[in-house]
């Protein structure tokens, strides 16, 4: 049986031919590939770490289930999907609703558990049924509102809880990341993002040597007086160490909070699976229903032992746009260091003293690329904004995902962000389809008179309509 550990070495091993990428069956020299697997363990750190502690749950043993969940993924999808599963920053507002509600951290962890099982029940049902039930309710325009949502949705992390920290430190980092992925070349470019980091590291480092405390809100959000580079916590922990660990409890009050992430999720692995099919150029569409499942496979495995829910990380996606490397060797890497490193409370210390400068430099780039990467399936399928029918729901889900719209139905029932503008762009799209005169659902152009790629005739009613002004 294939289960995709098995990689053809692409080139020379060291770096992609121009032009070329490094596919998921291929891979560089093992130092380089272990090398992007660390880069790839850094690129969901600030999420995977920053996501458990806003739930309340252990940050260690998010760190270990994700690779957990990631060696799952990989097997169930053959090697053909590369991927990262880390914690779903979804579920954060989720978290708070059910706290706030008087749950616990095993309530939390029972209601995710819950969306996992559903989770995997759509995968299942989209294998036997094939990708059309996606498509048809997802095409491009809604797959990349999605993926674009999903992304710009991030910004508000950057811009109120890392660049405030260290405004300067976040803008050198960023310069410095953006130049080292444009200019500098093979393997250098490739770990960017994990120079940028270093140099981050530096940069706080003297910073403190040179100027002293910053005078700026910490990770907590208060605003104080403080290092920005801050170790004192790694020479306290210990260097081995198990993560806590606790089992789930349900109540079907909170499993009714947590249910419509489903949809965020289900939107985040066609998407993720639909960007990455357009950038390898492998389309992935029979493997669409097993991502789905083992994405509820990893979630219901990680929130059984008291850890948080994952999903197909996009900040993976960033790196490996700026990379060229899909291998999913590299990934395989990447889940190996992680089950290390939750194991160790000392890598936990030091990832944890991350100065949100850095953070703030780094993720602004990332964050950035997904949100970009909607336009690219936009581009590549012929989606045609100057359609109502297209730009008004895409339109309406990016404001509310971006802007964290929330809408309150119920006491204990509430939907915002990415759940609420995945749920608009996906039912305003159909719905507006369903009452749209025949001549929208074409693909000429109708507000202007630009090109478009649709060859045939005007509509009769669009006729009349020009003749008359």
């Amino acid at each position: 049986m294939d289960l995709g550990v098995r990689w053809k070495l692409h080139g020379d091993g060291r770096t992609p031919a121009p032009g070329a990428v490094v596919r998921p069956d291929e891979r560089l020299s093992w130092p380089r590939t272990v090398g992007l697997g660390a880069q790839h363990v850094v690129a969901m750190f600030g999420a995977s770490f920053v996501a458990p502690v806003l739930m309340g749950l252990d940050p260690n043993l998010a760190i270990m289930m994700s690779g957990v969940a990631t060696v799952i993924f990989l097997l169930a999808t053959r090697g053909r999907v590369p991927s990262y599963l880390g914690c779903s920053l979804s579920f954060v507002g989720v978290a708070a609703v059910i706290r706030a509600q008087g749950g616990t951290s095993a309530t939390v962890t029972g209601a995710v558990f819950v969306v996992g099982v559903v989770l995997f029940l759509v995968g299942l049902a989209v294998r036997r049924f094939g990708a059309r039930i996606i498509h048809a309710t997802m095409p491009p325009i809604v797959t990349g509102a999605v993926v674009m949502l999903i992304g710009f949705n991030l910004a508000p992390v950057t811009a109120s809880t890392y660049w405030p920290q260290d405004q300067w430190t976040a803008l050198l980092v960023m310069l410095f990341t953006g130049l080292a992925v444009v200019c500098l070349r093979g393997f250098w470019s490739r770990v960017a993002i994990f120079l940028g980091l270093v140099f981050g590291y530096a940069v706080s480092w003297a910073f403190d040597r040179i100027f002293g405390r910053i005078h700026s809100v910490d990770a907590s959000g208060r605003l104080t007086d403080h290092w920005r580079l801050d170790l004192s916590g790694v020479g306290k922990a210990d260097w081995f160490g198990l993560p806590s660990f606790h089992g789930p409890s349900f109540q079907w009050s909170a499993v009714l909070v947590a249910l419509p992430v489903v949809i965020a999720l289900v939107a985040e692995n066609a998407g993720h699976v639909k960007a990455v099919g357009e950038m390898t150029g492998d389309p992935l569409d029979d493997k669409l229903g097993t991502a789905i499942s083992a994405d509820g496979v990893g979630s219901m495995l990680s929130t059984a032992v008291g850890g948080p829910p994952n999903t197909t990380y996009s900040e993976n996606i960033g790196v490996m746009a700026a990379t060229r490397v899909y291998s999913t060797a590299a990934y395989w890497a990447a889940a190996g260091f992680a089950l290390l490193f939750g194991l160790c409370p000392k890598f936990g210390a030091v990832v944890a003293a991350i100065p949100g400068g850095v953070l703030g430099g780094i993720t602004v780039i990332l964050y950035g690329m997904i949100g970009l990467l909607g336009a690219q399936i936009w581009l590549h399928a012929g989606v045609d904004l100057r359609n109502p029918l297209n730009l008004v729901p895409a339109a309406a889900g990016i404001i509310i995902g971006v802007g964290n719209v929330s809408m309150k139905f119920t006491d204990t029932f509430s939907l915002s962000g990415i759940a609420l503008g995945t749920l608009v762009v996906i039912t305003g799209y159909h719905a507006l389809r369903a009452f749209a005169p025949a001549h929208l659902k074409g693909r000429q152009p109708l507000l202007d008179e630009g090109t478009s790629a649709y060859d045939g005739p005007p509509d009769a009613d669009e006729d009349a309509h020009r003749a008359g002004s």
